[in-house]
């Protein structure tokens, strides 16, 4: 998607587009049957992802303004405009590459960070922003872009309408959004690695199976909208928010357009092509300017520029590439499935250890399809999102065991085999892959840390300060380079004082409500109020809209005005409820909430999106800032 493009969604658009891949398609095959593939050489490559964000740690959307600064090639937009990407220079694998490589994504983001500041901000590198609220995922904060528009126009088209998201963890995370933006709330480590056509499937065959170990090893996104999901929620979260079939389909197996895929690989990376031609209807479209067998037989290399922008539309975990460098055509694995950080010493780890695990296994067992069942990596693959270093695994011949076990057994020792067999310093594969070892024997990755920080936090300001605090302590542990092995825990002090914490609604709004139906007796609702110690129930109808209000003071008046038992009991909610009650959204500033209590003399504003009810924002949780306020005045004097 690095290329800008004017949406072209008519039939007669798809039909001459479709026409182009399919020619792309054939020229490739050309391609492998004559021997064109680069050989000889073996690269590697990365992006690295990032989060920008403002005084109050959360996402501030200024990535355009700093892109203008930067004003550099390596340097290039996401979908969203609180992130941004760096693309590496590719590497031989030889010498001091890893640690060269390092360099270089430290001195990408040092100029980023410097850059973001002259626009008060900052970044950070996390898989999931833990201060990411679902406000920040409007479509004013899309990058202004044509292909992004186009990205979003047709997806909706595609899905028939709102993305709904499910992710069951320690919490529950049920929503809907209307827009593509919630892939925005992703930022990954993406690691490329060069092979021959030949060794194509074997290699990719076994990526598939290391994925899921690495990935455990590296799991850094536990956190969505202040929930506790998956050790990775990226994973769970990226296949949903792309997920184009249709609710009334239930009958029909359909694949999801980003998967890990569905067997092993036979003899080519065509058959990868042909499967997505064959699953996924082409959704962008564009002018294609050349015509790729033309382009073989006066002698040069095509660029298949339908195939690679229809290769960007289908979200393979590890994903075919097909580029043309130095005048010759080459063929990459691309895993995507590794997030940001947590620091790029962590990342470059994981980097390592994919690609050494790859190679050596590759190299020491050949007939790697034949010993484990593509459904157990496919297994493995989740259960490392979902439970990271604690998850059981499948491996060779049947074996199973926890993921740190395979990890320290298995990958370590392959990945360090496959490196020996380059040309690359022995210091560098031990200095990396030592940063795995000690992370596994810890038990402590980025996820396992972030959710330690917030137990430790438990009881401690409000959730938007325990999320601001894990995001500052992230910054502030980046910018020391240490890896996540050998962080302390987050502080709440970290937070930046408790004002940025109270900017917005939804950072300190109650969402475990206290709701009833209106024709439900009044009984009821004074028996919640003292049960949980509430001024206020919240009256909805079964698609969970707001119908009224009832307070504390409703029901005192009800009970004062001297009726008998017996017609007390038997009142209705919707009796005494106040209708139509003045409602704030999420992303409303806490003056204007604040502003509205005295306008409209209410102690309470129900939270409304979508005509659904989300929370509610009462006097009560103003106290914290009062006392905090009070007490900052007081020691001014």
């Amino acid at each position: 998607m690095g290329v800008d493009l004017v949406p072209e969604r008519s039939p007669e658009a798809i039909r001459i587009f479709t026409r182009a891949l399919l020619r792309d398609l054939q020229a490739l095959e050309r391609i492998l049957a004559e021997g064109l593939i680069e050989s000889g050489i073996r690269r590697f490559g990365a992006e690295q992802e990032m989060f920008l964000v403002n005084q109050a740690w959360r996402p501030a959307p200024v990535a355009v303004e700093v892109l203008e600064d930067l004003d550099d090639e390596p340097f290039t937009t996401e979908l969203a405009r609180f992130n941004l990407e760096a693309n590496l220079s590719p590497r031989v694998l030889e010498g001091s590459c890893f640690t060269d490589m390092h360099a270089e994504m430290d001195a990408y983001v040092d100029r980023v960070r410097q850059a973001a500041r002259r626009h008060n901000a900052e970044v950070v590198l996390t898989g999931i922003l833990p201060t990411l609220g679902k406000s920040d995922l409007s479509l004013e904060n899309i990058t202004p872009r044509a292909r992004y528009y186009a990205l979003n126009e047709t997806m909706l088209a595609a899905g028939g309408g709102a993305f709904r998201l499910r992710i069951r963890g320690t919490d529950e995370l049920m929503i809907e959004h209307d827009s593509v933006m919630l892939e925005s709330c992703n930022t990954s480590c993406q690691v490329h690695l060069q092979v021959t056509a030949d060794e194509f499937a074997h290699f990719y065959n076994v990526a598939q199976a290391v994925t899921g170990p690495v990935l455990a090893a590296s799991v850094n996104s536990p956190l969505l909208f202040g929930r506790r999901l998956w050790a990775e929620t990226r994973i769970a979260l990226f296949q949903q928010s792309l997920d184009t079939r249709g609710a009334d389909l239930h009958m029909r197996e359909m694949s999801p357009r980003v998967r890990f895929g569905g067997s092993w690989l036979k003899s080519s990376v065509t058959e990868l092509y042909q499967d997505d031609i064959a699953t996924f209807r082409v959704l962008l479209a564009r002018k294609v300017d050349e015509d790729p067998l033309a382009v073989l037989d006066r002698g040069d290399v095509p660029e298949l520029q339908a195939l690679q922008l229809y290769n960007s539309t289908v979200y393979r975990w590890n994903r075919p590439c097909y580029g043309v460098g130095g005048g010759k055509p080459h063929l990459r694995i691309e895993c995507r499935a590794l997030p940001a950080g947590p620091t790029t010493v962590d990342e470059m780890a994981n980097a390592v250890l994919w690609i050494g695990a790859v190679l050596g296994i590759a190299k020491s067992t050949p007939d790697f399809a034949e010993r484990m069942e593509f459904d157990d990596a496919k297994a493995n693959f989740l259960t490392a999102s979902r439970a990271g270093l604690h998850a059981g695994m499948a491996w060779l011949d049947g074996e199973s065991a926890p993921a740190d076990r395979i990890i320290l057994e298995k990958l370590l020792p392959a990945a360090e085999e496959g490196l020996a067999a380059y040309p690359v310093d022995p210091k560098e594969a031990d200095k990396y892959l030592d940063v795995v070892r000690r992370r596994v024997e810890a038990g402590t990755t980025g996820a396992s840390w972030a959710l330690r920080s917030l137990s430790k936090l438990k009881g401690a300001g409000t959730r938007g300060e325990q999320l601001a605090a894990l995001t500052a302590a992230t910054v502030r542990h980046q910018a020391r380079g240490i890896p996540v092995s050998e962080w302390g825990p987050a502080e709440l002090s970290e937070a930046g004082g408790w004002k940025y914490n109270y900017l917005r609604v939804e950072q300190y709004m109650t969402t475990s409500l206290t709701t009833v139906n209106q024709d439900e007796l009044v009984e009821l609702v004074a028996y919640l109020m003292d049960l949980r110690q509430v001024r206020h129930v919240l009256i909805e109808d079964k698609d969970h809209r707001l119908v009224g209000i009832v307070s504390y003071r409703s029901v005192l008046r009800l009970m004062a005005e001297g009726r008998t038992q017996a017609e007390a009991e038997s009142t209705p909610v919707s009796a005494v409820m106040e209708r139509d009650p003045v409602t704030v959204a999420p992303e409303t500033p806490t003056l204007e909430a604040i502003r509205k209590m005295r306008e409209h003399r209410v102690s309470a504003l129900p939270v409304v999106r979508g005509g659904q009810l989300v929370g509610l924002v009462s006097e009560t949780d103003f106290m914290p800032m009062a006392y905090q306020l009070l007490e900052d005045r007081l020691q001014e004097e």
